[in-house]
């Protein structure tokens, strides 16, 4: 019997002694955040999967993982001999978790979650079903948790400044931003506990998760005070006393949840039910009114300002002459043979680092060569690392974090001979990110109404993807924010000016190689007219986008002019940074498309 086998023994043992016929376990935290601490991986422990995106559901005689096509083949690897079989999610005729619970289990069943890992949202989806059918939900317990005996502690890393001069705008600025739109909704308390939130209105960043500089805590912003729940070991005294003079008072982090039961009888709450966890929420008194809706700093940190977006333009210079001296060291090194999936992100890495501003990555680098570049979210490891031939393809999706900006980009390389089906899937791939980049649109444009384009050079040939087009992107944050995406569903968020999103259309072929092109957009004004106000993307990522995979017959004109004026600027841009020999590179790299 495998450990993770053992494990869930162990936990079907606390189920069986509360009486729980079901255990849910999501790979998330009390923050509801996408990547984690190793404090909250719960999940993983359980079973070894370790995708962002994936919750694995424990019955007496049963033990599945759900999850999304992005994760179907690591899932699958990860998964093999500890007992789980894989649920792939979003396939027709596949039945969410809380659907297959329901119609699986008999009236008068037990299911346990524990809600401090859940958000609202979905605890309420989980309610409304299996109250239909008379299944029992117990919010209250942690048997996963039990499980875990060497379970690591919340991490108590020191917090740091992200000084005015980057931010663009002061703490006490950022607080006022909210006080008046909390008047402006009707509400006097805003709670939250979302990591990007917090650290960005309170100029702060954290190392407490891996890739996303933010730190464990919660807040309450009222027209009277703040409080930051927070362990007080992450303040240095200065940090401390600035705070303090900026009239925000400092709680234990775990005291969230009393003070949330203690407020005010004439409080109104602010709180938005999908990024706070069902716990947070259900301390507060049921006579006291909430409002509900997309987070107030979510969507007042989507919308970079002046200062912001100039530092960004400046990073992606930075980030982008890293990108340039890798792409030439593969060029000149895959042929020797010593290239694997594994050194190449590392080499990465290290001319990344070569930027005295170069924080970390954005993220776990996808390296993948051949059939791993079909792997949605490929994550390398010494056992499936492969060596890069001169041949085929190669996709390497990665990003940085700087102080002044954090980057997201995916180029696939072509490495030597590929046959015509390679060729012809990349130029649709790129087709589609043109299409999108060009777009123009009008006030109130969501992103749903643009994915299409994005998609419909490979839907005109019978082809697809299963993630999304764009996400939002984070300032010196989380790689992935939103409020905004760009994607077939609608989360009925319009695409302002300073929004800035993703463009990253793909194809993925199981098996045989992946393709995916992205950049990193900005919304702006485009101009008015008698119809309205119009909106545009400009590209922000500086990187050369390789030109041996395309088809040039299957580009317009106008696909042509923009892929030419783009390798334009990204030498223009680029080049005084570069030395001779880098500058010839790329200037090769960069010439017009039909030179």
């Amino acid at each position: 019997m495998s450990d993770y086998s053992e494990r869930i023994q162990e936990l079907r043992s606390k189920m069986a002694a509360k009486g729980v016929d079901v255990c849910i376990i999501p790979g998330s935290d009390a923050h509801i955040s996408e990547y984690l601490s190793d404090h909250w991986k719960i999940r993983d422990y359980l079973c070894g999967f370790t995708g962002s995106a994936g919750t694995l559901v424990v019955g007496n005689d049963f033990a599945f993982l759900w999850t999304d096509s992005r994760y179907y083949l690591q899932a699958e690897e990860q998964l093999a001999g500890t007992g789980v079989k894989l649920v792939k999610e979003g396939l027709p005729d596949v039945p969410g978790y809380i659907d297959w619970i329901a119609d699986n289990l008999s009236a008068g069943s037990k299911v346990a979650v524990n809600g401090t890992c859940f958000s609202v949202e979905k605890i309420r989806e989980m309610s409304q079903v299996f109250h239909k059918k008379q299944i029992q939900l117990e919010t209250r317990y942690t048997l996963a948790e039990d499980v875990w005996t060497t379970r690591p502690a919340i991490p108590d890393n020191p917090v740091t400044e992200h000084p005015e001069k980057l931010a663009g705008l002061s703490r006490t600025q950022k607080i006022e931003m909210v006080r008046s739109e909390l008047k402006e909704k009707g509400a006097t308390h805003y709670v939250t506990g979302s990591l990007d939130e917090i650290a960005w209105v309170m100029n702060l960043r954290g190392s407490d998760v891996s890739f996303n500089p933010v730190f464990h805590a919660f807040l309450i912003i009222c027209q009277d005070y703040v409080s930051l729940y927070i362990n007080p070991n992450k303040l240095t005294s200065a940090i401390g006393k600035k705070l303090s003079n900026d009239k925000i008072r400092i709680s234990l982090y775990g005291d969230i949840y009393t003070h949330l039961k203690e407020l005010p009888d004439h409080a109104v709450v602010f709180i938005d039910p999908q990024r706070n966890n069902f716990t947070m929420f259900s301390s507060i008194p049921a006579s006291i009114p909430k409002i509900e809706g997309t987070g107030i700093i979510t969507a007042l940190k989507s919308v970079k300002n002046d200062v912001e977006i100039e530092n960004i333009r400046k990073t992606m210079i930075e980030d982008g002459v890293a990108m340039v001296r890798f792409l030439k060291w593969l060029e000149e090194t895959v042929p020797s043979g010593s290239v694997s999936e594994l050194s190449a992100a590392r080499q990465l890495l290290e001319f990344r680092k070569q930027s005295p501003d170069f924080q970390g990555e954005s993220f776990n680098t996808i390296s993948g060569y051949g059939p791993h570049g079909a792997i949605v979210h490929y994550d390398v490891s010494p056992e499936s690392d492969a060596k890069l031939e001169n041949k085929g393809v190669y996709l390497l999706d990665s990003g940085g974090q700087y102080p002044s900006g954090t980057t997201d980009l995916t180029r696939t390389i072509g490495l030597g001979p590929v046959d015509d089906q390679v060729k012809r899937d990349y130029t649709l791939v790129l087709k589609g990110h043109i299409a999108l980049a060009r777009a123009v649109f009008p006030t109130g444009t969501r992103g749903v109404h643009l994915d299409i384009l994005a998609r419909q050079p490979l839907w005109k040939n019978k082809l697809n993807y299963g993630h999304g087009t764009g996400h939002g992107v984070g300032y010196f944050l989380n790689v992935h924010e939103g409020p905004q995406s760009i994607r077939l569903q609608d989360n009925g968020i319009e695409l302002k000016p300073g929004m800035i999103t993703s463009n990253e259309p793909g194809i993925y072929r199981t098996m045989e190689y992946g393709i995916r092109i992205e950049n990193i957009v900005l919304s702006r004004k485009a101009g008015d007219s008698d119809f309205g106000t119009f909106f545009e993307f400009e590209t922000l990522t500086l990187c050369p986008i390789d030109k041996s995979l395309i088809i040039k017959d299957m580009l317009t004109d106008e696909e042509k002019n923009w892929l030419d004026s783009y390798h334009k600027k990204v030498f223009e841009q680029l080049s005084p940074k570069l030395n001779e020999k880098e500058k010839e590179w790329l200037k090769e790299k960069t010439k017009a498309i039909d030179c």
